[in-house]
């Protein structure tokens, strides 16, 4: 079972190098000419051996494997291989260095019926100078707080993702948890009502449409749920599993809940088609080709709101849209290629939206925690403190 203690679980470390680096250098990495996997080691002044972090270079078909395994996050690698055209085999071996490395990773995460039966928020933190790395960390160890971002805009100094049962217990965790850390001189928190664009449905674009023809389409929209989906200690079980691997097969999914695999079949079924989780394929900033998030807060009249968030869901560089309740009513993230794209967007967005009304511009300076996955510097998975939002 899942451990209760929020000591995060270590990944393999790695690096990703730029495409410029020689497979087999003395770094460590793929042996030239030979296809081998080699470890560098070398030896501390003490002589104990220090082993060099391995180094992965992504090629095309590792970009093509992720978009496909964001649109199927669970499809085997049989049925992956033929739209990208090698093995199963080739494709397991790929997968197995991309996760090994902290570069890409499925997992399970909160719903559609989330959002409409229990609640979120995003969360704007301010704090003494100094004090924002050790918040940061603090921060991340909180099963509630699925999403820690530390910010370069000066109304905050992290951005956190907070998700609850109800908005009693989001409300105890503000006020008896946030705002009594130490060093903590603000809080603010926007409530979510909708989420008219949620993560999973962001793309990385690597695909051809024959290959996007071939894989078809993800999965039927999940029906709205009507009320909320009721959940046993074999569903929290599973759950457990899939927020940190959501590729974990039956038979291992089966063992962990000590249910057979026919009834973890149909328990995951349920799960999915209730909305009550979607699977994601997330990735290191390397592979997004999109280093720079930013979080625009804005208003706009109640009457246009629906149209404004159907543009704003549309953008190719859009990860996520939310109807927010304060003083502004609309937040939505961009990834981007660069700072200087920022302004350039914004203006591109006010002038095709003048109803909408920008308020403030969230640069992320580093994510330390993604839906329960801590990240590195560099983006890349390092472990994870696991969530439980249900």
């Amino acid at each position: 079972m899942v451990a209760s203690s929020p000591r995060p679980e270590p990944m393999p470390a790695a690096t990703i190098a730029s495409p410029l680096l020689v497979a087999g250098n003395r770094c460590g990495g793929y042996c030239a000419g030979t296809g081998r996997k080699v470890r560098s080691v070398r030896r501390n002044r003490a002589r104990e051996p220090v082993h060099m972090r391995e180094t992965v270079v992504a090629s095309e078909l590792d970009l093509a494997l992720v978009h496909a395994l964001q649109l199927r996050p669970r499809a085997s690698w049989a049925e992956l291989a033929p739209p990208l055209g090698v093995t199963p085999g080739t494709l397991a071996r790929r997968w197995e260095r991309l996760t090994g490395a902290g570069l890409a990773w499925v997992y399970a995460a909160p719903g559609r019926e989330f959002s409409r039966t229990r609640c979120s928020a995003f969360v704007l933190v301010r704090c003494r100078p100094g004090a924002r790395g050790r918040l940061a960390e603090r921060l991340a160890g909180l099963r509630e707080v699925v999403t820690v971002e530390l910010t370069a805009s000066g109304s905050a100094a992290l951005l956190l993702d907070v998700l609850a049962p109800d908005l009693p217990s989001l409300t105890a965790l503000v006020l008896e948890r946030l705002e009594r850390l130490p060093g903590v001189t603000g809080v603010d928190t926007l409530l979510t009502t909708s989420l008219p664009l949620e993560a999973s449905r962001w793309r990385l674009r690597s695909l051809d449409a024959g290959q996007l023809a071939a894989l078809g389409r993800a999965g039927a929209r999940p029906r709205d749920p009507v009320s909320s989906v009721g959940l046993d200690d074999v569903d929290h079980a599973l759950l457990d599993v899939l927020v940190r691997d959501g590729r974990a097969g039956f038979a291992a999914l089966a063992e962990h809940t000590g249910a057979s695999p026919a009834t973890v079949r149909r328990r995951l079924r349920r799960l999915t088609e209730s909305g009550v989780i979607v699977f994601r394929c997330d990735m290191a900033d390397e592979l997004t080709g999109l280093p720079v998030p930013v979080t625009f807060l804005g208003r706009a009249p109640a009457r246009d709101v629906n149209a404004v968030h159907r543009t704003l869901a549309a953008l190719a560089e859009c990860r996520l849209v939310a109807a927010v309740t304060g003083r502004d009513n609309i937040l939505v993230t961009l990834w981007l290629p660069g700072v200087g794209d920022i302004q350039r967007r914004e203006t591109a967005l006010c002038a095709r939206l003048p109803s909408l009304t920008v308020t403030d511009r969230i640069v992320g300076l580093r994510t330390v925690k993604r839906m329960g996955h801590l990240l590195d510097q560099q983006g890349r998975r390092t472990g994870t403190r696991s969530i439980r939002p249900w």
